[in-house]
């Protein structure tokens, strides 16, 4: 099984990262510092998880993943813009990521700024461009469209940005905290394993709840191995300075529990979401993919 799974691994990255290059290779003329920059990010390397989530959810459902590739690498392209500007000096100040320069460090922060809203706009022309192809249908598009736009937004990934950026310096709840997470890293994950049911068309109402569950539970664990890893983990490791959230004022869920409880709830997390994929045929690829994120390096 572990044979199985490493080579269906390398195949969805593979796939990921050709159709990414696919994508970066257009640079209109007047734009090219803009594209470099966001070549820059979008080929810096990463476990390109999201868009693997998604093809995996859409290969469970009974989808065609080749159809469904460009569309799982629009998530992609939403992720590398919230690291961009994740990094930039108003919003954490990361001089690096994945082990090299950040981009507002390489190119500057306006044209940095720029690079993360041209791959946001990027993002959703894609999807309606394949829809526009025949790739997937023109309902499966909006859908798809509607599942990303709204977990990206004030009730996601930008909703959780905010409550961050509020909360630096200060100490605050276990409550607050699990919103913080389940929407500025959860939602996207979210949205990823969603987005593959749709893209495989399914319509059964138990295998998208299935999802939305395991998704929950993953996303949590995944931020509390995050967590984990800023205090045990290394600049080879992580590519970025460990230490940040500390030095930031932040709140974690190693601060808030302490370092041996954090551990024991991303493992009981990770069980809960294993659960989920019980309502799926085949589901070895993921229940292997799940228990590795658990025990990640970086």
């Amino acid at each position: 099984m572990r044979e199985e799974y490493e080579k269906r691994l390398k195949e969805y990255v593979r796939l990921v990262n050709a159709e990414l290059a696919k994508i970066g290779s257009v640079k209109p003329v007047g734009s090219e510092s803009v594209c470099e920059a966001m070549n820059y990010s979008l080929n810096a390397g990463g476990k390109r998880l999201r868009p693997v989530l998604a093809l995996e959810f859409c290969r469970l459902c009974g989808g065609d993943v080749n159809k469904a590739l460009r569309s799982a690498c629009a998530i992609e392209l939403i992720h590398t813009y919230s690291l961009i500007h994740d990094d930039l000096p108003c919003m954490d100040d990361d001089d690096y990521r994945r082990g090299r320069e950040s981009c507002h460090k390489k190119f500057g922060e306006d044209i940095a700024l720029l690079a993360g809203d041209a791959l946001n706009s990027a993002a959703f022309q894609i999807i309606a461009s394949e829809a526009k192809c025949g790739n997937i249908s023109a309902e499966t598009g909006i859908d798809i469209i509607s599942i990303l736009s709204s977990h990206i937004g004030v009730y996601g990934m930008i909703g959780g940005q905010v409550i961050d950026l509020e909360s630096e310096g200060k100490v605050i709840s276990l409550e607050t905290l699990n919103t913080l997470q389940e929407r500025k890293t959860g939602a996207l994950i979210k949205a990823a394993c969603l987005m593959g049911c749709k893209l495989g068309l399914s319509a059964d109402i138990t295998k998208t709840a299935a999802a939305s569950g395991y998704a929950d539970r993953l996303g949590k664990a995944f931020q509390i191995v995050d967590d984990i890893l800023d205090v045990t983990g290394s600049f080879e490791e992580l590519g970025k300075p460990i230490g940040s959230d500390e030095e930031q004022g932040k709140s974690t869920f190693v601060s808030l529990l302490g370092l041996e409880k954090a551990q024991a709830q991303a493992k009981a997390l990770t069980d809960e979401a294993l659960s989920f994929l019980d309502c799926f045929e085949d589901n070895g690829f993921l229940k292997e993919l799940t228990n590795e994120l658990l025990t990640r390096k970086n």
